[in-house]
């Protein structure tokens, strides 16, 4: 293992180089700040909470901002701008007392921030790509539609310390749903100054443990210590520095030479050497997220379920999963993965105990019978992200959809990641392979991917009434068990239309430096700064 000092020493000179690169020499980091480096996955988009969708955007606006509740250092939800809540008998209306707090430019934290908050990112031209998370809230699917105006949203400041939220339906998950940054509030004052601008660092006012310094496209975002939010004696580490590891195998290298404490991803293949090399690095979990392939239900030949579940049918998951990845995740047949919390579960594609063989032979079949065949190739293209696993992955699952037969042709195509993404938002892709990783612990956060309601983040377009009235008759039913077996049926009955191919549950994958303390592997893989420090700095 590396000895601390020469750890310790090789980071602050690599942090000082690149401050003074990117500043033209102008600024450097306290020598006695207690710094960390992170690695972080991709460049954000955005660091404004109402605009991203990304992990890696989490990972900042997280430690920036504090919802009603956030996270503790397992990820699981602890009281944040609440200081105490009553929730009515019916469990339809929630209020909140909020605790004595003020931005990071002194400006008093208000009930009237979070009603603003509510109502900014459900205004339908915030164009908040996450909005259909809040859709559990009372008219907010209306409001995000433009049919109603912005004060129907049902969140609403009684006074200044008093917060109402009205729920369309009852949600024993919100707590969690209330740790997630779209439902942060943002600084009303400042927002309405500076517009878009208002998340430069320059004008930028937060309630969290750490405030923007600088964002260096494409090199790191710097934050610093908050010294007015709420809980400032009990944070350790001064500043953190976040690194786009877009080459997660690369950022392992990074942690090898000591110039990053931690990156929050390693190439699946590489698990049995980091394993021999850095054995106290290495840090893997069960994680609640599945990789999925989306199809475009819009685009012809993926309007028709025969030619989705051929796809489906011939994905061999048990050796991508015990091959490819190589790091304990496992053939997914279902969307939802094992574990979740108020789930019936047993959610299954017919065919997922058949081999591979008799799949294939059947997956032809339906092509055959969709119209498909020497004289009418199916021809698409798979665009996959470009970081992680993505790129071992694609020609593996080329190879299972060549194999059907010789009239499958599939070309594929590597884009960056963000851009992927965007590109299945606005459904400009053909097949993409893409994840998900729940935002709160409810099978809710991973059915409402495939209602018709949830466009742009169902990226299949799938639309099936049926199955968009079924989750909304569960989220108004009472009794937990009866919601359960709902959710469980409406499962079903998306997986056998086959809109999207689930293909292996996640496991998290981190290379954390001995040095760090109060790193918590979870099932969700949030880690806020402000429960770690570095060892000499306890």
């Amino acid at each position: 293992m590396m000895n601390k000092s020469i750890f310790r020493t090789t980071l602050l000179i690599a942090a000082s180089a690149v401050v003074l690169a990117a500043c033209g020499g102008s600024g450097d980091v306290d020598e006695n700040s207690v710094v960390l480096h992170r690695g972080n996955s991709a460049e954000p988009l955005t660091l404004d909470p109402h605009k991203a969708s990304g992990t890696w955007e989490n990972n900042v606006i997280g430690d920036m901002f504090i919802g009603l509740f956030t996270d503790d250092a397992n990820a699981a939800p602890i009281p944040g701008m609440a200081e105490s809540w009553t929730v009515s008998e019916d469990g339809l209306t929630w209020t909140f007392v909020l605790r004595e707090a003020v931005w990071s430019d002194g400006v008093p934290v208000t009930a009237g921030d979070f009603e603003y908050a509510f109502q900014r990112i459900l205004n339908p031209a915030t164009l908040a790509q996450y909005s259909s998370l809040l859709y559990p809230i009372e008219n907010a699917e209306a409001v995000n539609s433009g049919e109603m105006p912005l004060d129907a949203v049902g969140v609403e400041a009684l006074d200044d310390r008093t917060l109402e939220i009205r729920l369309e339906n009852p949600a024993p998950y919100l707590p969690g749903l209330l740790t997630h940054y779209t439902t942060f509030p943002v600084p009303r004052h400042v927002v309405e100054q500076y517009g878009d601008q208002w998340i430069q660092p320059e004008h930028i006012a937060v309630n969290g443990p750490y405030e923007l310094v600088q964002w260096s496209t494409n090199n790191f975002v710097h934050v610093q210590r908050n010294p007015l939010f709420y809980d400032n004696e009990n944070v350790c580490i001064d500043e953190v520095f976040y690194y786009p590891t877009v080459d997660a195998t690369a950022g392992v290298r990074r942690v090898q030479n000591g110039e990053l404490h931690l990156n929050n991803e390693f190439p699946g293949q590489h698990i049995d050497r980091l394993r021999r090399e850095m054995p106290e690095y290495v840090r893997v979990h069960p994680y609640m997220g599945t990789v999925y392939f989306s199809m475009n239900n819009d685009y012809g030949p993926f309007s028709d379920a025969r030619v989705r579940n051929a796809l489906g049918m011939a994905v061999n998951r048990e050796f991508l999963a015990e091959e490819i990845y190589r790091d304990g995740r496992s053939a997914a047949y279902s969307l939802v993965p094992p574990d979740v919390a108020n789930y019936a579960g047993g959610v299954q594609a017919e065919w997922a105990d058949w081999p591979m063989e008799q799949r294939r032979e059947r997956a032809r079949e339906l092509l055959m019978e969709a119209g498909y065949g020497p004289d009418n190739p199916l021809e698409f293209e798979y665009s996959h992200r470009s970081t992680g696993d993505n790129p071992r992955i694609a020609p593996v699952v080329q190879q299972d959809w060549d194999s059907i037969a010789d009239w499958v042709d599939v070309s594929i195509v590597q884009i960056e990641t963000q851009i992927h993404y965007e590109n299945l938002r606005s459904a400009d892709y053909e097949v993409g392979d893409g994840g998900w990783i729940a935002d709160y612990n409810d099978p809710y956060n991973f059915l409402f991917l495939a209602e018709e309601r949830s466009i742009p983040m169902n990226y299949s377009r799938y639309r099936n009434a049926e199955y968009d009235d079924l989750l909304t008759r569960a989220n108004q039913e009472l009794d937990m068990e009866i919601r359960a077996s709902m959710m469980a049926e409406a499962e079903q009955m998306m997986i056998d239309d086959m809109p999207i191919i689930p293909v292996v549950f996640y496991v998290n994958r981190a290379v954390v430096s001995p040095e760090v303390t109060g790193w918590e592997d979870n099932i969700v893989h949030i880690h806020r700064t402000r429960f770690m420090c570095l060892q000499d700095e306890e």
